[in-house]
């Protein structure tokens, strides 16, 4: 049975999980802002949060002063873009060429791509895996209002599932990663169902929901693995396009650019594995989608 490998992931990552391991600057945006940061919009004496401004053009004049202080404390470059609405209609999501496998549609698999059909300038960040587990990266990206995608494997996570559940009530989706991240073609069918589900019945059961979008970790799978994700509920299976690291990024694409629609991967990640942190991952992810002109929308609004 053919196996789609990924060659472009990073094999020292497959080594180390194996061993169980318009934009706006914002110079404009002070001077538009006054300089003023959330804690200068003050609520009337003797009530409990800030004031809300009625008028539209003042709550947006104020939201946008609120993400251009939060840009300024985390060090980013401009003001993250606002993605556009979500689409009333869903886009039609099918394999990539080339990533099909056997009895992909008549068998009505799940579909592996790596881009979104759209004409919007968004494009999707993904977090893989859950070994890093940086409370100022939760800050970070709720301030920021940025929404992310986390693949998660249970062996990673399941020593502190609070901090996906927070993750969540922030906002963002977590879905499958397997159990244990393992090279998924060099299984049996029954062992791929098994990382699959067993993924699954952990979700639901410390998360509230088993999800219907799984990656298989490192991107590689063949046609066992699509077959048992759909016996496990998945109807999804989106890798990526592009991957950001902390110090630089890497592409699919020979040209080495971003489009419309593409989805983006990074990992959970520090300083034991990186020269950087999460926050200075986003960092870098987040100027350059911000000065190419993107917006990071939800992956799971277009689906």
């Amino acid at each position: 049975m053919r196996a789609v490998v990924q060659n472009d992931k990073s094999r020292t990552c497959l080594r180390r999980l194996a061993l169980g391991g318009g934009a706006v600057t914002l110079a404009t945006a002070t001077l538009l802002s006054g300089c003023a940061g959330p804690e200068s919009v003050r609520a009337p004496s003797g009530q409990g949060g800030p004031a809300q401004p009625q008028d539209p053009a003042a709550r947006r004049a104020a939201d946008h002063a609120r993400l251009a202080a939060a840009a300024r404390r985390w060090g980013l470059d401009q003001v993250p873009l606002t993605p556009p609405p979500p689409p009333t209609v869903k886009p039609r999501i099918t394999a990539r060429d080339g990533f099909e496998v056997d009895h992909q549609e008549d068998w009505n698999l799940p579909p592996v791509f790596t881009t979104i059909p759209t004409r919007n300038k968004v494009v999707f960040l993904t977090i893989d895996d859950g070994a890093e587990k940086d409370p100022r990266f939760l800050a970070m990206m709720r301030e920021l209002k940025i929404p992310y995608t986390a693949f998660l494997s249970d062996y990673l996570v399941k020593d502190d599932y609070a901090y996906f559940r927070k993750m969540r009530s922030y906002g963002n989706t977590l879905d499958n990663h397997t159990l244990h991240h393992p090279y998924l073609p060099g299984l049996s069918y029954e062992e791929q169902k098994d990382e699959i589900c067993g993924m699954q019945a952990v979700m639901k059961k410390q998360f509230g929901k088993a999800p219907t979008v799984f990656r298989p970790p490192y991107g590689n799978y063949n046609q066992d693995t699509l077959v048992a994700a759909k016996e496990c509920g998945i109807k999804y299976a989106p890798i990526w396009n592009e991957e950001v690291f902390v110090d630089h990024w890497e592409y699919r694409e020979d040209d080495k650019r971003l489009r419309r629609g593409d989805i983006v991967l990074t990992h959970f990640r520090g300083r034991d594995d990186w020269d950087g942190t999460m926050v200075d991952d986003m960092r870098r992810f987040l100027n350059k989608v911000t000065r190419e002109g993107y917006a990071v929308a939800r992956l799971e609004d277009y689906l």
